[in-house]
């Protein structure tokens, strides 16, 4: 006996219980299964207004998984290609001082030790840099990293 087809309010259902998405993906998770656009549009909409997907919470949960290890650029970027809107995404990027304190928690992670010669700074930048951390960011975070370490470790 062939199985019954799923509805596509059940497969948005199914999806949005495993994580939180935002509308494009899940937009573009049931595009297969819909006969058109409208019909998908209805769906979101319907979920939409029910509070079952939101592109705020998404966000939020985005940033509160990614946040402590990606840069603003990174993190607007990434987000920017799952569709949310610029607006919610400024609302929950990091600010400087967090940024800050993420690049030096990264670079402390994966370094260990300060950079002992220009070879291993650059690749420490290169490093940070491929995180979406900015430049103005990474050049703190090199100068006040190993300090912030031998305080907290001085105390």
């Amino acid at each position: 006996m062939p199985k019954a087809e799923k509805s596509l309010k059940s497969r948005a259902l199914e999806y949005l219980s495993r994580r939180e998405m935002s509308k494009l993906e899940l937009k573009r998770k049931l595009a297969p299964y819909a006969e058109d656009e409208a019909e998908i549009d209805a769906v979101l909409a319907e979920f939409a207004d029910l509070n079952w997907q939101s592109d705020e919470r998404f966000t939020e949960s985005f940033m509160n998984s990614k946040s402590r290890k990606h840069g603003r650029m990174r993190l607007q970027q990434a987000l920017t290609q799952k569709g949310v809107d610029a607006d919610i995404i400024a609302e929950y990027l990091p600010n400087a001082e967090e940024e800050l304190a993420h690049a030096c928690e990264v670079l402390r992670k994966k370094f260990r030790q300060p950079a002992k010669n220009i070879n291993e700074k650059q690749r420490q930048t290169r490093f940070l840099l491929y995180r979406g951390f900015g430049y103005d960011i990474i050049q703190q975070a090199l100068n006040l990293a190993w300090q912030d370490a031998d305080d907290v470790s001085s105390e």
